[in-house]
């Protein structure tokens, strides 16, 4: 391979985005097509909502990798990450001799450029932050760029194109393109950088701890002089990582030491009302529509940057207020016979156990049911085989499916649903096991009860499990 190809020409106009239906690279596409690029993708597996979205853009996208989609006529070919060297589109544009990038390096070139960066980092809470602040600079009037892992309510979109300074990115740390295994956020300089949380994730990428800790040290320690970094202050490796930085850094959560601090919380549904300190005084109260301590914690990060570039805090109050969240995030799916269907994206053990949490404490009078399917390329490893049982503490009933993709991973390292379940009904839980979607489709329509409230988790699309739900019920 001819890395020297590696490299964006100064005159671009047919672009080909291969692996086009992940979340950022769909993003990407509809942002090139916007700028008035032309362009075209292809995927493995084309689906709905990305499919949908693409198709609404115009843009034209084959099903499946074949060298027949890769022309000479592609000025630069975008390479997604989930893109092996031998696949038969690289093959096409290495024997081509087509420039090639990959998603972060497209972003900076096309989007980034010019702009500053608030980029939002850590194991948990990504996306939340980085609508909430996408959503304060908006009503701010500051016009922002935008590309973030999920859809925000207020925009239909998980992208957008400003003309103003600022660009909102969610900083990624799975790895970028088969030619370049860092992490995507590495390729990013942030004017103000968050990082929420740092714990083991990504076990096809990352061998333990400490390599995800060495991710982001390296990502630390690019941050310029210049630029801040908000950082939570109850991760003993977050302490770790931040200690003797060139960098400003500010700390927000817990701590009654940290600049930034919630106060007072109260729940009136569907409002929460919590208060703000600052320097151990208040800032203020506001008021949103979201709930659950790990969500007050992300937006009190957001805060902090609105702060911290002089938003006035009746304008960070008007949005908090007005921001309508994130598709797959606590999002109230329907509603039938009086039981409620919510779908979130929960995945890993301590994303699965606050949502539990926060659900419960919201909604203190209905019964919660909690379905989970362990499906990401960890969840479906035995990593965390004794921990998931601490995660479903405040869940009344609990459904545990089979990891519908065990295939991909080595037998001897297996996540087991059935022993899961198994150490739940030793804590007394009212644990469940199901080989299938099917099968807990089932067991619901014959459990659920009015008043009742089904909190679906999984990183995926679950079989479209919701939506048969809601029509069997």
């Amino acid at each position: 391979m001819d890395l020297s190809k590696n490299l964006i020409p100064d005159r671009v106009k047919n672009i080909h985005l291969t692996a086009i239906c992940g979340t950022g690279m769909a993003a990407l596409a509809g942002m090139l097509k916007d700028m008035g690029f032309e362009v075209t993708g292809s995927d493995q597996k084309t689906y709905p909502p990305m499919s949908d979205f693409l198709s609404i853009k115009g843009i034209k996208v084959a099903e499946g990798f074949n060298e027949k989609n890769v022309f000479s006529a592609h000025d630069l070919v975008v390479v997604g990450n989930a893109v092996k060297k031998d696949n038969p589109e690289i093959n096409k544009m290495n024997e081509l001799g087509l420039n090639f990038c990959s998603m972060p390096q497209a972003v900076n070139r096309f989007v980034a450029d010019g702009k500053k960066a608030i980029l939002v980092t850590g194991t948990h809470g990504k996306t939340t932050i980085s609508s909430i602040m996408a959503w304060i600079l908006y009503v701010a009037g500051l016009d922002p760029s935008f590309i973030i892992g999920g859809i925000l309510r207020n925009f239909n979109s998980n992208y957008r194109l400003g003309k103003g300074e600022f660009i909102v990115i969610e900083g990624d740390e799975y790895d970028t393109a088969y030619f370049d295994k860092g992490p995507k956020f590495l390729h990013y300089d942030p004017h103000i950088a968050v990082i929420t949380s740092v714990e083991f994730d990504h076990a096809d990428i990352f061998k333990d701890i400490d390599q995800v800790k060495k991710a982001f040290d390296i990502f630390i320690s690019g941050i310029s002089q210049k630029s801040t970094l908000v950082a939570f202050d109850s991760d003993k490796n977050i302490d770790e990582l931040i200690s003797d930085r060139k960098c400003c850094v500010i700390k927000y959560g817990k701590n009654t030491s940290s600049e930034w601090g919630l106060g007072k919380v109260s729940y009136a549904p569907p409002w929460t009302f919590f208060e703000v300190l600052k320097q151990g005084k208040t800032f203020k109260t506001f008021k949103t529509g979201i709930f659950g301590e790990h969500n007050l914690l992300n937006t009190l990060a957001a805060v902090a940057v609105a702060d911290k570039l002089m938003i006035p805090n009746d304008v960070i109050a008007k949005a908090l207020e007005s921001f309508q969240g994130v598709k797959r995030r606590q999002e109230i799916r329907g509603q039938k016979r009086g039981i409620t269907v919510m779908d979130d994206f929960a995945h890993h053990p301590t994303a699965v156990k606050e949502t539990v949490r926060a659900v419960k404490s919201f909604y203190q009078n209905k019964r919660l049911i909690a379905v989970f399917e362990p499906r990401t390329n960890t969840s479906m490893r035995n990593i965390f085989q004794n921990i998931y049982p601490l995660s479903f503490d405040y869940a009344d009933i609990i459904c545990i499916r089979k990891p519908p993709l065990l295939n991909k991973i080595p037998p001897d390292e297996h996540f087991s649903s059935e022993k899961l379940v198994k150490d739940l009904q030793n804590k007394g839980k009212d644990a469940h096991y199901f080989p299938d979607t099917e099968s807990i489709i089932k067991y619901l329509e014959n459990t659920a009860k009015p008043g009742d409230l089904v909190l679906v988790m999984s990183n995926g699309g679950f079989d479209n499990i919701h939506e048969r739900l809601l029509k069997s019920l």
